[in-house]
């Protein structure tokens, strides 16, 4: 396996398969490509939910930035013509365990209905993290999740190079292995391949973002 084939799989692995479709609102969860905003205002104007639910404070990679991941997605937004009247903003939450619970409650202190179908967007490496935290930590609604559609070279950037890339995902991909331990996530199927994939890439150096003291599956 090259490591090219190997960085196709992990991205591949990431993605979920799953097709927007109507929900009773859409949260997204904040990261460091607003990319993600502005897909979410396309599958606003495509009448896909009446709400954008954007949540983030500052994560691992948005310390510096001048406002909150929450802020900047719905200024993004806005500036696609997504109505300031659709959005609800959590801009305290540091992790995907927070985005989920501050979001809940600031769902509910608006006054709304517990939705029973979400559309969850994410980056497209981390769809299936995104989905194993949700099943865990949101019970009742039936959940969708997408991201921007992107091969794994054409998502990269001048800021989201080739090395950041596949750190973050190999880092996701090893929080998908083992916060169903802590109870963080549900458990997800990993292919054979998608092991050796990851494997082949730590010995290839892309190690930065695992979690220290955790032995490698």
């Amino acid at each position: 396996m090259t490591e090219d084939a190997a960085i196709d799989i992990l991205w591949d692995f990431h993605h979920v398969g799953h097709i927007p479709a109507p929900c009773d609102l859409m949260f997204v969860l904040g990261s460091n490509d607003v990319r993600v905003a502005e897909y979410a205002a396309e599958l606003y104007h495509r009448g896909l939910a009446p709400l954008i639910v954007f949540s983030g404070g500052a994560g691992r990679f948005t310390q510096g930035w001048e406002l909150t991941e929450a802020e900047i997605f719905a200024r993004a937004a806005k500036a696609k013509g997504v109505p300031a009247s659709a959005i609800l903003l959590e801009n305290k939450a540091t992790n995907t365990g927070e985005n989920i619970i501050f979001s809940r409650q600031i769902i509910s202190q608006a006054g709304l209905p517990p939705p029973t179908r979400i559309l969850a967007l994410q980056k497209p490496y981390m769809e299936r993290r995104t989905l194993a935290t949700l099943e865990a930590q949101w019970p009742g609604p039936s959940f969708l999740v997408s991201s921007p559609s992107f091969s794994f070279k054409a998502y990269l950037t001048e800021t989201l190079t080739r090395s950041f890339v596949i750190n973050a995902m190999m880092g996701d991909f090893q929080r998908i292995i083992e916060y169903p331990k802590q109870g963080f996530s549900t458990r997800q199927h990993i292919p054979q391949e998608a092991l050796e994939a990851f494997r082949l890439l730590v010995q290839a150096g892309y190690t930065t973002q695992l979690l220290p003291g955790v032995p490698l599956p």
